[in-house]
C-alpha cells in the first residue's frame, strides 16, 4: 500500500468514526437532514461538517479531507467550485422531480 492509498483508508476511517460519534451523541441525528453545500444531495446530518459559510455532509468531508491530506485542493472553495456541476444537476433532478409530483 502507497502513501496516498493509507492516506485514504485513514480518511474513510476517520469519516466513519466521525459519523458514529454523532449518532453516539445525539441518537435523533439520522432524522436530521440538510442540502449539502458541495454535492447538493440532500444528506444526513451525521457526519456533516461546517467549513465557513458551507456545510457539507459526510461523503464531501471524506473528499475534502482526503483531498488536503493528499494536497490536491488548498480550501473548501476549490471543492465547492469543482463539484459545481454536481450540484446543478441535483438541483435540476430534485426541479423535475417536484414539477412531476405536483403535475400527476
Amino acid at each position: 500500500m502507497d502513501e496516498n492509498e493509507k492516506i485514504i483508508a485513514e480518511m474513510q476511517a476517520v469519516a466513519e468514526q466521525m459519523v458514529k460519534d454523532d449518532i453516539d451523541e445525539n441518537p435523533d441525528v439520522v432524522n436530521e437532514f440538510f442540502d449539502c453545500s458541495a454535492c447538493g444531495q440532500n444528506k444526513c446530518l451525521a457526519g456533516s461538517i461546517q467549513y465557513g459559510k458551507y456545510r457539507l455532509c459526510n461523503d464531501c468531508v471524506l473528499l475534502a479531507e482526503t483531498g488536503f491530506a493528499l494536497k490536491k485542493i488548498k480550501d473548501i472553495q476549490e471543492l465547492i467550485d469543482a463539484m459545481e456541476d454536481k450540484r446543478l444537476t441535483e438541483i435540476c433532478d430534485f426541479i423535475k422531480k417536484d414539477f412531476d409530483a405536483h403535475n400527476n
